[in-house]
């Protein structure tokens, strides 16, 4: 009998992509990931090797129906040559491909940034505030993000803010090397642990899939956004990091405190709610590997 459960394509299935793939496959899901490098993707998912930013479709393209897509690339160059190759040539090369197989999914789901708004007051942030980013990152996600929403394919652009956790350790770094952060003028970030990050991206999918009426704008928080100098003091007491670093820390310009409100208020729940869970569990983690 042919399977009930959905199919869903990951195009540029990375490290959030895996962790998402994962969940959805041990339910029961039909799981491709679209990747260069498939040898990486985990067992439960299906290999699609490509290459989003060239115009030929995968040879090993999915037969049959794709019921859901995320969209979620990651740059090969940091320039905005690179940011345009991932997010909109990519994009419109997955639409098309799409079209030619005769396959229209459900729902996009595309994996955008709060990079998007351009806010440095602390403002609270949500899925209504003016979007006015100061550099070409956060330009040409929105263009990326009007591509997915103008398509045939019902989408959603799912806003993420800061990712961390296992092999995304920069601040963890940072703060190893004795960097410290002025407490004036306080700067607030926002941050998802990598679990959660996938978590509500399949969240997200499974209300679709039940026939909930989902948004056209999610954005991808923790519960508790924090001045920065507040976050690395908290980790330099855990660490028992004493000295400080004669470089100054860092970091991109900008406050704002984004909320989840909107996805808390469809069911869904970070499982580290503020960065002191989450990097308590990642220091866990690091104390207990071989």
């Amino acid at each position: 009998m042919p399977s009930t459960q959905p199919s869903l394509l990951i195009a540029g299935c990375g490290d959030v992509g895996s962790r998402l793939g994962e969940q959805l496959a041990a339910a029961g899901w039909r799981v491709y990931g679209l990747r260069r490098r498939v040898a990486a993707l985990p067992p439960s998912i299906r290999p699609v090797a490509g290459d989003l930013e060239a115009p030929q479709c995968p040879p090993d393209w999915p037969a049959g129906a794709i019921d859901y897509l995320v969209y979620c690339a990651t740059p090969s160059q940091h320039d905005e040559a690179g940011y345009r190759a991932a997010y909109l040539d990519g994009l419109r090369h997955v639409l098309g491909w799409l079209g030619q197989h005769g396959q229209r999914p459900r729902r996009l789901l595309f994996v955008s940034s709060t990079g998007v708004y351009g806010q440095k007051q602390g403002e609270w942030i949500d899925e209504r505030s003016p979007t006015e980013p100061a550099g070409f990152s956060g330009r040409v996600l929105l263009e990326a993000e009007r591509l997915a929403l103008d398509s045939d394919v019902p989408a959603s652009a799912v806003r993420l803010s800061g990712i961390y956790g296992p092999g995304r350790e920069w601040l963890l770094n940072q703060v190893r090397r004795g960097c410290r952060v002025p407490g004036e003028p306080s700067a607030y970030g926002n941050r998802i642990h990598r679990d959660d990050a996938a978590g509500l991206l399949a969240f997200l999918l499974r209300a679709d899939a039940r026939g909930e009426r989902l948004d056209d704008c999610y954005l991808g928080v923790d519960d508790e956004p924090a001045p920065l100098h507040e976050v690395v003091d908290w980790l330099r007491e855990r660490l028992g990091v004493n000295t400080e670093a004669a470089e100054a820390f860092s970091r991109r310009a900008g406050s704002k405190r984004c909320s989840n409100a909107r996805a808390r208020a469809l069911g869904w729940a970070p499982v580290y709610p503020s960065y002191r869970k989450g990097y308590a569990a990642l220091l866990g983690e690091e104390r207990t590997r071989p």
